[in-house]
């Protein structure tokens, strides 16, 4: 939330916008999303056209307050009150202004971009620096062509430090950016794969990062990476860092693992110079040695520089789902607390429908750059308006301001200890809790005391995962082509309530179940989208009506069994879905079962059509594609014949994930996105379909023990290994999921970045691995399935399919959601 203030009338020229001005507004907030509206009086909205046009969220928006917006076209409706500002690019009307706003202020930007360690290396020189200097930064990740433009418009008169990340996926992006960010110190991060598909080759990506460096006045890089660049690079002033070559001004030649900590002695200016990090992985000792470089060419001494490093924190740019005590949800984000990233968790946990009450326990926030009485007004209006119904203030600061707080039940605290002390007075209990505090009131005590216990194999879930994924085959449908989610047998192992939440909130059309009783447990949990039973049992119809739900018709029997039913109940013109057997052979009334159900169909008032559909048997499929042909004609023969007997269209749809992009003649009114969204799709590689992996099965090193000549492993004495091998038991088995087709070396598991075979039979909850070659110790994490180890390759081991292994993972491994 921005504290500047620009009138309407002054926005309409720095744009360059057609249109009348009906009232004087003066706006401080710019928005893009229509769900995501605060300070609506205060707001400008941004109709963006990208995957969703937000020209069709005008309505919407103008409901919750909002009076002005920026278009490419005027409304349908009359909205008497607003602003409509005309512009030919909504996007480049977006940026001028954040160009123009940044061009206001006079302060110095390190602007950061490379393809890893962007977010990481901003958020260390945010809390390197913060002492020093009044830091503006990118909320979160926000470093795309819309995330610059709303956190450059953050920049307030109190500022005198920005900093900014910037991401690209394409070439003539970067331009852009840099007109927004304008640094005069540019700092360029690691170089790896990410993005490289939107450019002809890595050269032309590094080549067009560096645009955002070409008015910077110092610019600091890794010398090996711009060795072969040296021409591209415009900037007067470079400080250079290295571990391979001494002629670099920072030359990192000794790392050395103490504990938990790196030590690094580097040559700087003639001497030599060290560093203590209190990380030990590569990606960290990278970052940190880029953080490391930028203090010393801003000036800092070596000293100065180590002390602040040693004491780095980490930084978790991810909101942690996960299941709580007393039928709680904790969405876990303690470790971060300014204004702008609170706005982005209140959204997610207003994103939460499975419980009515929602609870946020926050800390004082610090080096806001507003005065406290301004900062915690804005901060008590901004929950107000996120409906927030319970509210626990931790810290001197908030308890001081309590009085501002118009929330229906709140409480204070001093300090994160006296909260847990009280912590049973609370009584948490069925409510959503958001956990947001700064670092130093350590709130990890107040989520481990919330957070249910389980064994520690857990299902990571990527959220924002499965957008994209939604995403990408809503970039393949043709206009007006809705979309059904499947999210029967528990989202495919991946969830209930927490996958239906993000599903409702990115307007997908329609969500599939399996059975009643899990779209009764949808219902419970606040899903209001429509959602279609696929096999709807007779006895259980009084619960289907009861929860407005929409049962699938695929025989005469069930037909019957329904029409009954509805006369007894009295249940007039019920929203029903009509299966056809087009080749699949498992549910469906058949091709000459059709002129029949019209008949039954013609003038029946208990029952409403809502959709004709059918399931391809084979869409991945090339060597099968003259059968589906051949159902995509029995289809249509089908349901013209039902529209024809009903009288009015219906919804038509036929695609399942693979058809939607084989298939796309066949997309008709919806598709059926199934597995898709979980980032598998069996008619593309991987490599090529822009979908990515929504989960990871990670589990734990319980013991190693090492193994002579002759001993054997597991049941039946069924593993052996050679002379002084090693053993690894970790803690998943066939009762989590893990089958014992696993076992004797058939599947494989990440180890430190190694894969190692399994040994032996796979027992109920454990198993083992062969981990002879590798330096392990009980503890260690280990990786069943993620992106490098994708379940496509598990499912090849065993001769499955990868639904089977993602529905066999068990309720009792607990699943952890993360949103960005």
């Amino acid at each position: 939330m921005a504290s500047n203030q620009y009138p309407i009338s002054a926005i309409q020229q720095i744009i360059k916008a057609g249109g009348n001005i009906v009232k004087e507004y003066h706006i401080s907030s710019l928005i893009t999303d229509s769900r995501r509206i605060s300070n609506a009086p205060e707001g400008l909205f941004f109709a963006l056209s990208g995957r969703r046009n937000g020209h069709e969220f005008i309505a919407e928006a103008y409901a919750a307050g909002l009076r002005n917006f920026v278009v490419k076209e005027g409304p349908e409706l009359i909205m008497p009150e607003a602003n409509f500002l005309i512009v030919s690019d909504v996007l480049s009307a977006l940026q001028a202004l954040a160009s123009h706003h940044r061009e206001s202020f006079n302060l110095e930007v390190i602007g950061i971009t490379g393809s890893n360690g962007k977010t990481i290396v901003k958020e260390w020189l945010y809390q390197l620096l913060c002492t020093d200097k009044n830091i503006v930064r990118n909320p979160k990740s926000y470093n795309s062509q819309i995330g610059v433009p709303l956190s450059v418009w953050q920049i307030n008169e109190k500022n005198n430090l920005g900093i900014f990340e910037a991401g690209i996926s394409t070439r003539k992006e970067m331009v852009r950016l840099e007109k927004i960010i304008q640094p005069s110190i540019g700092v360029l991060t690691h170089i790896g794969t990410a993005h490289d598909e939107g450019f002809e080759s890595r050269d032309e990506k590094v080549k067009e990062k560096l645009l955002l460096f070409k008015n910077c006045r110092l610019f600091i890089h890794n010398y090996e990476q711009l060795i072969n660049f040296t021409g591209t690079i415009t900037v007067k002033e470079c400080f250079t860092w290295s571990t391979k070559f001494k002629q670099a001004d920072l030359y990192v030649f000794s790392e050395t693992v103490i504990k938990r900590n790196t030590y690094l002695r580097a040559w700087y200016k003639e001497d030599e110079i060290e560093c203590l990090i209190p990380f030990t992985d590569e990606a960290s000792v990278e970052n940190a040695i880029v953080c490391w470089a930028v203090m010393l060419a801003m000036g800092y001494s070596a000293a100065e520089t180590d002390g602040r490093i040693e004491h780095l924190n980490p930084v978790s740019m991810r909101l942690e789902l996960k299941t709580g005590i007393n039928d709680c949800s904790v969405i876990d984000d303690s470790y971060n607390s300014d204004i702008q990233s609170l706005e982005i968790a209140l959204n997610f946990l207003n994103q939460q429908n499975q419980h009515t009450k929602k609870t946020l326990i926050l800390s004082d926030i610090f080096q806001s750059g507003l005065q406290p009485d301004v900062l915690y007004k804005q901060v008590a209006e901004m929950i107000k308006a996120k409906h927030v119904n319970k509210f626990v203030g931790v810290g001197k600061a908030l308890s001081k301001y309590q009085d501002d707080f118009d929330i229906p039940v709140k409480h204070f605290y001093p300090d994160t200890p006296s909260m847990v002390q009280h912590l049973r007075a609370l009584n948490f209990k069925e409510e959503t809790i958001l956990i947001k505090g700064s670092r130093s009131f350590e709130f990890e005590s107040i989520s481990r005391a919330l957070v249910q216990k389980a064994h520690e194999t857990v299902m990571e879930i990527n959220l924002n995962a499965m957008v994209n994924n939604l995403n990408f085959y809503r970039s393949k449908l043709k206009p007006g082509v809705k979309v059904m989610a499947m999210v029967k047998a528990f989202s495919y192992g991946s969830g209930t309530f927490e996958v239906a939440n993000i599903l409702q909130y990115n307007k997908v059309d329609y969500l599939a179940v399996a059975y009643i009783d899990e779209g009764v447990a949808l219902r419970k949990t606040g899903i209001t989208l429509p959602v279609m039973v696929l096999n709807p049992e007779a006895s259980a119809f009084d619960k289907l009506t009861e929860y407005n739900l929409e049962p699938v018709i695929y025989s005469f029997g069930l037909f019957d069994d329904y029409i009954k039913y509805a006369r007894q109940q009295n249940v007039l013109d019920y929203p029903v879905h009509l299966k056809i057997d087009t080749g699949m052979h498992r549910l469906g009334f058949e091709n000459f079962e059709v002129e029949t159900l019209c008949d039954l169909l013609e003038e029946n008032r208990y029952v409403n059509i809502r959709s004709v559909f059918s399931h391809l048997v084979a869409s991945d499929a090339a060597e099968h594609d003259e059968f589906t042909k051949t159902q995509v004609r029995n289809f249509e023969k089908a349901f013209k014949l039902i529209e024809k007997a009903l009288g009015y269209k219906v919804i038509k749809h036929l695609c399942n994930t693979s058809g939607i992009v084989r298939w796309p003649n066949a997309q008709y009114d919806m598709v059926r996105l199934g597995i898709g969204l979980y980032g598998i799709d069996a008619a593309t590689p991987a490599t090529e379909n822009g979908l990515q992996p929504i989960a990871s099965l990670k589990t734990s090193v319980s013991q190693v023990k090492k193994i002579t000549n002759g001993d054997t492993i597991s049941y039946n004495r069924s593993g052996k290994l050679g002379d002084n091998g090693k053993v690894a038991t970790v803690r998943i088995g066939y009762a989590d999921g893990y089958l014992r087709a696993f076992g004797n070396g058939v599947g494989k598991m990440l180890v430190k970045g190694t894969l190692v075979p399994t040994v032996g039979n796979i027992t109920m909850d454990m198993c083992m691995l062969d981990v002879s070659d590798i330096d392990v110790k009980e503890g260690d994490e280990v990786i069943v399935f993620n992106e490098q180890q994708r379940i496509e390759a598990l499912a090849e081991q065993i001769g499955t399919i990868p639904y089977e292994i993602l529905t066999n993972i068990s309720q009792r491994v607990k699943r952890i959601y993360f949103y960005e």
